[in-house]
């Protein structure tokens, strides 16, 4: 592709501009390791929300998406639609939670929640697991996309170009840390979006418009329905029925990978911790699943389905994507949808590098090796560890482009996380769950995940056998987790009381703790208008997103329908949030004489 002057210029002034928000916000991130890695707990919402979302849009995403919809039509996004079940529950029923616990990492929670070794072992180990293999390939398969991307776009090595986004990425995230990453993060998700919804305008004005979009569909899809169509036929061999029902009602809950976690966690949990407030933590989260489920896919989906179109005989028609930036886009357009593609890349990088060294500050070093070090020490520290994750992820990123494929290393991590949701849902409202409860369920997913597949019982990539994974998986983690739940000791006494007083989480799995907490009967936070909330969340969401997929292909009457019911739904989660913020002013303070953990208080 030939870029103008005009194009350089757009894309050397995003960088520019990224860089300088690095230096802006340097002195502030350098006050305290919770400014650093948390932004000292003030951000407000719609900040936190927008870094939520643009962190999940990195480089590779729209491609992904094209490859789907080009494949299996609209109805291939339900491999990612299902988690919205998910998402709201960690609105309505975890944020709170999260922000009242005052951690600094969802691995610090551990030994929040549990006590004795069990906990420091859970904690070294998910603490690690988190922040190199899981981190670190995230980095590099981010990284092979970007470099997927530049070599079809930039007339230079795509390595060079690779090498100085990563390394700008790196330097603002050492020198500003969360506050940085945040900030660029809303930039950068305004460049992104706007660089998308620019390519879906030229790419439909290139088949002809949306009607004419819409005629020319059969030709790859046999009709306009199987595009068009929001759910899969109930004969559709990419998603048989089965293997749709299994998305939409256990993978939800019972599948825990970084991001989408059931309960929450990752740097969902990050940006919950930074959040001023436990409403503001809520909210956030809230405005993430709304954007990131209903607003941001249709840019990306109809420029799949022009792409189609356009370009009917790819071998691989996720980079039809890219092919439709070369071809038709003019001059200066050009510029802007590289920079979107960079501020995608980097908000993603960012988090990963900010997020990691957290693991590796907070969990390791100043819990086992020295909880005395000075500020300055830890802060020098801890942007070396943010340098330490780049190196590494550098060399994850070397090794993944010879060997070609990381499908064994997701395998790894999808048995690591199947059948463990349960377990992260339920810690927060029984008592009797341990740091054993949690190691067996990783142990038994992993172990039950190797067995079925190695034995040849079960083909992961086949739809309909790898949801019987999914489900046999989910079965036997559960029954062993919860075996072992009974078979070991229960958390310390005084642990629990003392969690219990912090987080107030309420409920029936915590009576025979809050007579002794002071807090006897106390109901789940949230209660019965959580509950309401829930449904209307995933009703306003579902809701939306058809409703703008039904406007954008002229079905006006079923729109209406749709964006009327997200209208009750969204007007129905104000009326609740209201009647029950009260009830949550009082929860609001720890009880007397809870502090913040150890690792908090810098």
């Amino acid at each position: 592709m030939k870029l103008a002057l005009v194009d350089w210029l757009i894309v050397a002034a995003y960088f520019v501009f990224s860089a300088a928000i690095g230096l802006a916000y340097t002195r502030r991130a350098g006050k305290s390791v919770s400014e650093y890695f948390v932004s000292g707990r003030s951000v407000p919402w719609w900040l936190a929300g927008t870094s939520m979302v643009a962190t999940t849009f990195a480089a590779d995403t729209p491609l992904a998406v094209t490859g789907m919809v080009a494949t299996n039509g609209i109805a291939g996004n339900w491999l990612w639609w299902n988690m919205v079940m998910s998402g709201m529950l960690t609105v309505f029923f975890y944020a709170r939670l999260w922000r009242r616990a005052g951690v600094m990492t969802d691995v610090e929670f551990t030994e929040l929640r549990y006590s004795g070794r069990p906990a420091a072992i859970l904690r070294v180990f998910r603490a690690l697991y988190m922040a190199l293999p899981i981190n670190l390939i995230i980095i590099g398969w981010v990284n092979l996309a970007m470099l997927k991307i530049l070599g079809v776009t930039l007339g230079i090595a795509p390595v060079q170009a690779l090498v100085v986004m990563f390394v700008v990425t790196m330097a603002y995230s050492v020198l500003s840390g969360l506050w940085g990453v945040l900030v660029t993060d809303f930039v950068q998700f305004g460049i992104a979006m706007g660089g998308s919804i620019v390519l879906a305008i030229f790419a439909v004005n290139a088949v002809g418009g949306i009607d004419t979009l819409v005629a020319r569909l059969p030709e790859h899809y046999g009709s306009a329905d199987a595009a068009l169509s929001f759910f899969p036929s109930s004969d559709a061999a990419w998603m048989p029925l089965t293997a749709f029902l299994a998305y939409l009602s256990v993978q939800w809950w019972a599948t825990s990978y970084p991001g989408a976690e059931p309960g929450g966690g990752g740097f969902i949990a990050q940006r919950i911790f930074s959040a001023r407030t436990e409403r503001d933590g809520m909210l956030a989260t809230l405005w993430f699943n709304i954007a990131h489920y209903a607003i941001r896919p249709w840019p990306w989906i109809l420029t799949a389905l022009c792409v189609v179109v356009l370009y009917p005989n790819l071998e691989d028609p996720a980079t039809g994507y890219i092919r439709a930036v070369v071809d038709l886009l003019p001059t200066g357009f050009r510029g802007l949808m590289l920079a979107a593609f960079a501020a995608a890349y980097m908000s993603t990088i960012a988090t990963q590098l900010n997020w990691g060294a957290s693991y590796l500050i907070n969990d390791l070093y100043l819990r086992f090796v020295n909880p005395n070090a000075e500020r300055g020490r830890v802060i020098a520290l801890s942007r070396l560890a943010t340098v330490v994750t780049f190196i590494l992820g550098s060399g994850v990123t070397y090794i993944l482009y010879w060997v070609g494929s990381i499908e064994g290393a997701w395998r790894i991590m999808i048995a690591l996380g199947a059948g463990t949701g349960l377990v992260y849902i339920f810690r927060w409202y029984w008592w009797r769950i341990n740091a054993w409860s949690e190691i067996s369920a990783m142990v038994a997913a992993l172990v039950s995940f190797a067995a079925l597949t190695g034995l040849g019982i079960y083909d992961p990539v086949d739809p309909l056998e790898g949801a019987h994974l999914m489900l046999a998986t989910t079965v036997i983690t559960t029954i062993v987790w919860v075996a072992v739940t009974f078979l070991t000791a229960p958390t310390d006494e005084a642990k629990l009381v003392d969690f219990y007083r912090r987080v107030r989480p309420g409920g029936r799995g915590w009576r025979p703790v809050q007579a002794l907490a002071g807090f006897p009967g106390e109901p789940v936070a949230g209660g019965a208008l959580g509950w309401a909330n829930w449904v209307a969340g995933v009703v306003s969401v579902y809701a939306t997103l058809f409703g703008v997929g039904r406007l954008l292909f002229g079905g006006f009457a079923e729109a209406a329908i749709y964006l009327l019911a997200a209208a009750i739904a969204f007007a129905v989660i104000a009326r609740n949030l209201g009647r029950g913020e009260e009830a949550h002013r009082l929860r609001e303070q720890p009880a007397d004489g809870v502090q913040e953990s150890r690792g908090t208080s810098w």
